[in-house]
């Protein structure tokens, strides 16, 4: 515990930080979790591609959209309460989906529960909305110089969780069973939840106001303890904010480049490993996981090369990585060659996601929650429409379209390039200009 001004403060920047960790990494979880249920459903209902690929997409879908009003939502309540919600809502999506392989699986399914089934994928979806909420929390416990090691931490661990549980799903289908499996999964739910329930503390801001602290006193005694960034109050205004600032929107861009990208690939590389290279599964899932991974690893060392170089130098550097990566997938004829640059896209993805929220709270920092809502919310929104793109080029040019498809990303990567170095060039005016020194004109005579 802190103490300043007779306040006594629950929870350290360091806890905060774990916490906020914690739950963004089991509610992101659901992702791996969901997905190889909807392909078992497939046969057993009878599901056409389109309606499974829906069923597969739906957690990311809600999980994108919730982050925008969830993100903002912490400038009004702080951190802790919507966290605990979306991970409460997740797992009665999770629970409900026990329940559905418990009673009905496999000779009681009908293809009249699919919409039942849209909505189990939508309530599990919100763990992921944990990270507009999570971040935004995570950017309130931490000084400006250290936001790009704390939100990469934050990011980087979190993000591991999707390529954890891929490589770990498979193992314990085989010993558990589906149902099993899923068991397993719903106890460690109820576990992180609880953990998060006794650690998760709101910043110095937000404790003071529960105390009854006026505002203006409550920031005065917060920035004693070193709290530099604070909520603008209202969720509404929090989002109006930040949408109406034109870096809020660029970031959105870029995010759904790096982000977006991620998740997008995380769902296409099983697909892309086992048709174009004719791999086994089990071996087109260690190679997404090696992306899946790599690219969460790389995004805690993102947060710290940010603090050192600057979030707009280290996103140019990250943005140009993902551009020769994507060339080489689309050029590539060879499995290493692949390999190589599935590497380079997942280095280039994952600095560039540290560098992105480094820039948030530097950029938009009178509505840190609106801003990481419309960013987390819609750059995460790639997960959902770059496959079906992608898939058009498989569509128009058969297997070779699974290497051509990576276009979209050389494309992606280019634009996104442009944007950064605008926001780049607007740094760096914005700082001569607050470094120039003002000279006094003489006096005309008359």
């Amino acid at each position: 515990m802190n103490r300043t001004s007779g306040q006594t403060f629950k929870c350290t920047p360091a806890q905060g930080l774990f916490s906020a960790t914690l739950g963004f990494f089991i509610g992101f979880a659901a992702v791996a979790l969901f997905g190889p249920t909807a392909k078992q459903f497939k046969d057993v209902m009878g599901l056409t591609p389109l309606m499974t690929g829906f069923l597969v997409a739906i957690p990311a879908l809600s999980g994108s959209l919730l982050r925008i009003p969830f993100g903002a939502w912490v400038d009004t309540a702080g951190g802790r309460k919507p966290i605990l919600v979306l991970l409460s809502l997740s797992f009665v999506g999770m629970l409900s989906l026990f329940a559905f392989i418990f009673f009905l699986y496999p000779d009681g399914l009908r293809i009249s529960h699919y919409p039942i089934l849209l909505i189990i994928g939508i309530l599990c979806g919100c763990g992921i909305a944990t990270f507009s909420a999570g971040i935004a929390q995570a950017s309130y416990w931490f000084p400006q110089k250290r936001q790009g090691w704390a939100l990469g931490m934050y990011g980087g661990v979190g993000n591991m969780a999707p390529g954890i549980f891929s490589l770990l799903l498979p193992i314990s289908l085989i010993n558990w069973g589906l149902l099993g499996s899923y068991l397993a999964w719903l106890i460690f739910l109820v576990a992180g939840i609880v953990v998060f329930a006794f650690f998760g503390r709101d910043c110095y801001y937000f404790q003071l106001l529960k105390n009854d602290v006026p505002a203006a006193q409550a920031k005065s005694q917060a920035r004693e303890m070193g709290q530099e960034i604070f909520p603008s109050g209202k969720a509404v205004e929090s989002l109006r904010i930040a949408a109406s600032n034109w870096k809020t929107w660029v970031l959105v861009a870029i995010y759904f480049t790096t982000f977006g990208g991620f998740i997008a690939l995380t769902a296409w590389f099983p697909t892309y490993w086992t048709s174009f290279y004719g791999q086994k599964v089990v071996t087109a899932g260690l190679l997404t996981a090696l992306f899946s991974i790599l690219a969460s690893i790389v995004r805690v060392g993102g947060g710290s090369l940010s603090d050192r170089l600057g979030g707009e130098r280290t996103l140019l550097f990250a943005l140009t990585v993902l551009l020769f990566g994507s060339i080489v997938m689309t050029l590539s004829r060879g499995f290493a060659m692949s390999i190589t640059g599935e590497v380079l896209m997942a280095a280039g993805m994952g600095v560039g996601n540290a560098a992105v929220f480094k820039l948030v709270p530097q950029e938009i920092k009178e509505a840190v929650g609106g801003a990481s809502g419309w960013v987390g919310g819609i750059g995460a929104f790639g997960g959902f429409a770059l496959p079906p793109l992608m898939g058009l080029f498989v569509r128009m040019q058969g297997a070779g379209g699974y290497s051509s498809g990576f276009s979209v990303f050389a494309a992606l990567s280019v634009v996104s390039i442009a944007l950064a170095y605008i926001l780049r060039r607007v740094s760096v005016a914005s700082a001569v200009k607050q470094t120039k020194p003002v000279v006094a004109l003489p006096e005309q005579q008359h």
